[in-house]
């Protein structure tokens, strides 16, 4: 792409979409419960004295969990949007903090069924 061209579609905020490549890896539940503890538990563990999980608690009054690995209606798609772009007091993380791979972990580890779910699906 010359740079006359490569100009013209950042002007035109143009973004090619590029797919995952076939060998690049599921996400992983396992993996994102270690992204959680690393990253999030500090805030949102289920003890009502941090921070994350009182703010929670306090807008939701009870109607959903407060402790994120409580919920169940969390979505890859959600749990990125609220990473990515901080919500409140909470700072966006940058990809040098958590990368595309890792958020990806998290956000199926965060979406997973609760073992309620499972026993009930059967």
């Amino acid at each position: 792409m010359t740079a006359r061209i490569a100009g013209a579609v950042l002007a035109l905020g143009l973004v090619a979409t590029v797919a995952a490549p076939a060998w690049a890896e599921a996400p992983d539940p396992a993996r994102g419960k270690q992204v959680f503890q690393a990253w999030c538990a500090a805030c949102h563990d289920p003890n009502p004295r941090l921070a994350g999980t009182l703010a929670l608690q306090t807008k939701y009054q009870g109607e959903v969990p407060a402790a994120l690995e409580a919920r169940t209606d969390l979505t890859p798609e959600l749990v990125a949007f609220f990473v990515r772009n901080g919500v409140a007091w909470m700072a966006p993380f940058r990809k040098t903090e958590i990368s595309d791979a890792q958020l990806a972990d998290l956000g199926a580890y965060l979406s997973k069924p609760s073992p309620a779910k499972k026993g009930a699906a059967r």
